[in-house]
């Protein structure tokens, strides 16, 4: 860990407003992304990523660098909070459902060739097809591709296994290549 990572925890630790400021900077961009990425509608976004901070501001002394970084365990308040608020939230959303496992039946080479080559095109299915997937599914895609987190990393962020992640991170890949197929159709 950098010096500057841990001047920066030991100002949060002490409850240091310069401290909390440089960490909004630092991190508050994309933090706010990945809630928005979950969370759809702006207010509501705005309402969670305030909460993560709140959080993050409470439970600093919590933090461990030994089991992640700052970043990683940012994520993980960002997952929860996130998750946390869309099931409380009692709005009606309908999910695509794989229906006797007809994603399971799609091979990786399909899948591959959906996600391959990013264009504009794909990528504008992309952010369509993921609004017809629960959250906590979203949420691994999200983490895997838009935020680049590694297997290990989600799995701290989600409490899970690397094993585990990898194999909903597979299925949700094929669900979500049925989802891109029946909006191309």
């Amino acid at each position: 860990m950098m010096e500057s990572d841990l001047n920066l925890i030991q100002g949060l630790r002490q409850q240091c407003p310069k401290a909390q400021q440089q960490l909004l900077e630092r991190y508050g961009n994309d933090v706010f992304a990945q809630v928005a990425r979950l969370v759809p509608v702006l207010e509501n976004a705005e309402e969670v990523y305030q909460d993560v901070f709140v959080k993050v501001f409470m439970n600093i002394d919590k933090y461990d660098e030994a089991k992640s970084s700052l970043k990683t365990w940012i994520s993980r308040i960002v997952y929860h909070e996130s998750i946390s608020f869309l099931r409380h939230k009692s709005m009606p959303t309908i999910y695509y459902e794989d229906r006797e496992g007809e994603a399971e039946k799609l091979s990786e080479t399909e899948v591959e060739a959906t996600f391959g080559q990013p264009n504009p095109d794909t990528v504008q299915l992309i952010r369509a097809a993921l609004k017809h997937l629960p959250p906590d599914e979203r949420a691994i895609i999200t983490m895997f591709y838009y935020e680049e987190l590694s297997l290990k990393e989600i799995a701290f962020v989600t409490e899970s296994i690397p094993t585990t992640v990898a194999s909903k991170l597979s299925r949700t890949r094929k669900k979500l290549c049925k989802i891109i197929k029946m909006l191309q159709s």
